[in-house]
Formats: structure tokens, C-alpha cells, sequence
């Protein structure tokens, strides 16, 4: 009898065993309610961003172009892309937004650092000039760059111009002359803060007694900061430089506002809006925008592997 009940008990442990592996094998009912809530935001992100998307692609291979004498709308093909890769006003348009985003990105970076050194120390009023220095980036880029553009930078009403008069120097037309040069200290104007708030975050969070021991082996202040604290930002620097990358390639409000369509200022974002709402010329718009889609997909990419190997070394 004992013999016959454990053949039993055996035999009902296996078919719980195969019960299990094939319920398991087969898409539970439970799952899939829980993901059906998720259905209808599914298809309205693919109706708002994939369906455009596929209309600008088609419109890209095509000479769609609202002036008045242009040509009924037809297929191309590729010939949109081709005039791009000949175009030098988009040669142009990609390597302004190479430099801005270079430059503006290095320029926060380092004056970003030096705030955030001089605030990673106790000091009377901390808190207040801590919120004094992050109000740039609180503001909206339209509003800064209407404040910059009408009552610093202007000709006749800024108040650097007015500086300028009372110690003997001519006025200059900062946003015609120097539009460009203009809108990066604007670019950087408004991201040091943010810079510094990654920056000083990694400045908060190195261990004390390092830098005491270091201070005790007779280090010297530059080189307890090369050796030791520039080292443990490594990690806070590429994260501000990835984020910074993300968004400054992208920038459009300063250079509207500030530059216009001003050779030598207009990045890809306001060629593509150029070229499509100046210009009327929307097939080739289209193929801009294409081509910036697939360039800052790849940026992108870059970014997040780097962002998941800080990640990695962060665990």
C-alpha cells in the first residue's frame, strides 16, 4: 500500500509539474487585462507621433511647395535628399548647430563647476544666492531672450550699450554684428545654473574624509581638485554634457528672437522651420526634418549607452 500511494503522489506531482509549464507557456488571460488600460495611450502616442511621421517621410519624397508658380505636387523620390547634401545654406545650418552645441555645452560646464565650488562651502546667505544663481534656467527662453534682446543688448535702449557710452565707448549692435556670439552667452547664460545644480550635487556627495587626509598629506588645493575631486565628477560632468547636448542642438527661441534668419546663426531646428514656413518649400522641409530625426536618433543612442555605463559604474 505505501508503495502504491507514493506511485501515486508521484504521478500527481508530474501532472502538476506539466499543469504549471504549460500554463505557464501560454499567455496568461490576467496579463493581458492588466496591459489593456495601457491600449488607448498606445494608440494615441502612435497617432500623434508615428503618423506624422510617416506623412513627413512621404512628403519628403516629394516637391511639395506652396508658392504661387510652383509645380503640381508629384513624387521626386530622392532627389530632396540630394539637394541637401549639395545645399551649402544646410552644410551651414549643421555646423552652427555643431559649434553652439559644442561651445555652449563646454561654457556651462566650466562656469557651472566654479559656482558650484564656491557654493559647496558654508557661507552666510547660502541658500538665497543659491536660489539667486538657479533663477535663469526658471526662466522661459522666449521671455530671456526678449529681456536680453530689448533691455541689455538693444542699441538704443540696452544697458550694456548705456555702460558702454559712459566710458567712452561706442555703442555696438550686439544682435546684428554679433548675433551669434550673442545668442550662445545667451545659451549659456541659461544653462550654467542647471550645470551647477548637477555639478554641485556631485561636489555634495564626495566623502570628506578623503579630502581631510589629502589636506593632511600636505596636498595643495589644485591638486586635491585635479587628483581627486575632478576625478569623482567625471560621472556629474558627462551626465550635464549628455542632457546638455539633448537639448541645446535644439534650441529655437534665442536665434528667433535674437538673429532671425541672419547668415551664420541659424542652426537645423530653424532651417527646418525656415525652409518650410519662410520658403513655403515643404517637401524639402520634410527631408530637413528627416534628416534631423535620424541625426539626433543617433546622438541619442550615444548618449543613453554612455548614460548606461555611468549607471553600471554608479552600481
Amino acid at each position: 500500500m505505501a508503495k502504491v500511494t507514493t506511485e501515486e503522489k508521484s504521478s500527481k506531482e508530474q501532472s502538476v509539474d506539466s499543469n504549471s509549464e504549460a500554463s505557464a507557456s501560454r499567455p496568461s488571460g490576467g496579463a493581458w487585462r492588466r496591459r489593456l488600460p495601457l491600449l488607448p495611450a498606445l494608440i494615441f502616442q502612435i497617432a500623434l507621433t508615428q503618423i506624422p511621421f510617416a506623412f513627413s517621410i512621404y512628403y519628403s519624397l516629394t516637391n511639395w511647395n506652396l508658392t504661387a508658380f510652383s509645380p503640381p505636387r508629384m513624387l521626386v523620390w530622392f532627389e530632396n535628399y540630394v539637394d541637401l547634401i549639395s545645399d551649402p545654406t544646410f552644410r551651414d545650418a549643421i555646423w552652427v548647430t555643431i559649434t553652439l552645441t559644442v561651445l555652449s555645452v563646454a561654457l556651462s560646464i566650466i562656469f557651472g563647476l566654479a559656482l558650484a565650488s564656491l557654493l559647496d562651502r558654508k557661507f552666510f546667505g547660502q541658500g538665497f544666492v543659491r536660489t539667486l544663481l538657479i533663477t535663469p534656467f526658471l526662466i522661459t527662453p522666449v521671455v530671456s531672450a526678449l529681456v536680453w534682446r530689448e533691455q541689455i543688448l538693444s542699441a538704443n535702449f540696452g544697458v550694456l550699450n548705456w555702460f558702454l557710452e559712459q566710458i567712452g565707448l561706442s555703442s555696438v549692435e550686439f544682435t546684428t554684428a554679433h548675433a551669434y556670439w550673442s545668442v550662445m552667452f545667451i545659451i549659456v547664460w541659461q544653462w550654467t545654473p542647471f550645470m551647477m545644480l548637477i555639478l554641485l550635487a556631485g561636489l555634495q556627495s564626495q566623502d570628506s574624509s578623503v579630502l581631510e587626509a589629502a589636506k593632511v598629506d600636505g596636498a595643495s588645493r589644485s591638486a586635491t581638485f585635479f587628483q581627486i575631486t575632478l576625478p569623482h565628477l567625471r560621472r556629474y560632468i558627462e551626465l550635464g554634457i549628455l542632457l546638455g547636448v539633448v537639448y541645446i542642438s535644439q534650441v529655437f527661441d534665442q536665434i528667433q528672437i535674437l538673429a532671425g534668419r541672419l547668415v551664420g546663426t541659424k542652426n537645423v531646428a530653424f532651417e527646418v522651420f525656415d525652409t518650410g514656413f519662410n520658403d513655403l518649400n515643404l517637401g524639402l522641409a520634410s527631408a530637413q526634418s528627416i534628416i534631423t530625426v535620424v541625426g539626433s536618433i543617433i546622438v541619442a543612442t550615444i548618449g543613453l549607452k554612455f548614460l548606461s555605463n555611468l549607471l553600471e559604474e554608479a552600481s
